[in-house]
């Protein structure tokens, strides 16, 4: 049987685009068009203060250009995201974001620093490779 203490940072997006606090909808869109991404993390310096998921921006996207000029990630950004660090096991990530209901967390390495984003499709993706036996903690050929 296969051990469900992989860590998360195995499956982990590294350096994922972001964004800062100031961003406006249509340059949102664009972004998360241009990189193929659902999730967003709202950065001040070095620290994740919030993320933006694709449907925040889709609900926006309905307003007028006027009304959209004065609407920033900041506005729409869910606040202080759920934080983990990198050796947290995946099955407890997992289980957190389904609890929450969310479709992001935010990994920081063993020093607190920003290391990269885990999402549901992140999730995914780790539960195929380890079904299938390719995951770190399956056992290994040769």
């Amino acid at each position: 049987m296969l051990s469900a203490r992989v860590p998360v940072d195995e499956f982990t997006t590294p350096d994922p685009i972001t964004t800062n606090e100031d961003t406006s909808i249509d340059d949102l869109r664009l972004l998360m068009e241009e990189h193929g991404i659902r999730h967003l993390p709202v950065v001040r310096g070095d620290t994740v203060v919030g993320v933006i998921s694709d449907r925040d921006v889709r609900v926006v996207s309905g307003l007028t250009a006027m009304e959209k000029l004065q609407v920033r990630a900041a506005d729409i950004m869910a606040p202080d995201p759920l934080t983990v660090s990198a050796a947290t096991p995946l099955d407890d990530v997992a289980y957190a974001m389904s609890e929450q209901k969310i479709g992001s967390v935010i990994v920081n390495d063993e020093d607190g620093r920003f290391l990269g984003i885990f999402t549901a499709s992140d999730a995914l993706n780790a539960l195929i490779e380890i079904v299938r036996g390719g995951g770190a903690s399956a056992p290994r050929a040769g």
